[in-house]
């Protein structure tokens, strides 16, 4: 029932962290790893603010399903993320109301490197123009 991340700092080749099922409501606390944690497993929490996403340089997996992100605003924080392929975010509230298609273009359309959503690898369609 971790509720804030600390004490992790002197963890220097950490490249894969899992703190899901926490009570963990911000990604403070993360930005001493930044540089070289390649996957953040933080499933099942509190955030509903991305803030402080931009220190995660090095991430390539964000598994942040079934937290209280609700608006894009906040959403779009993610494209603070320069690495990002793989992004798991089911059972947000941004994604209720919304057919999964629609919500599969949205996202794409703000995180156009993306490989792949909510376990569903991108499929990116080329344009030949016949």
């Amino acid at each position: 029932m971790i509720e804030k991340i600390s004490g992790i700092s002197t963890l220097k080749y950490l490249k894969i962290l899992s703190l899901s099922r926490n009570n963990i409501k911000t990604f403070s606390g993360l930005e001493a790893i930044g540089d070289h944690l390649e996957e953040l497993w933080i499933s099942y929490n509190l955030i509903e603010k991305i803030k402080g996403v931009s220190a995660l340089k090095a991430l390539k997996v964000l598994y942040m399903g079934n937290n209280l992100v609700k608006d894009w605003a906040e959403f779009n924080r993610l494209q603070e993320i320069p690495n990002l392929q793989e992004l798991l975010f089911i059972n947000n509230p941004i994604c209720e109301n919304m057919e999964t298609e629609s919500w599969r273009m949205q996202v794409i359309r703000r995180l156009p490197d993306l490989k792949k959503l909510d376990a569903i690898p991108i499929v990116h369609t080329i344009d030949t123009g016949e």
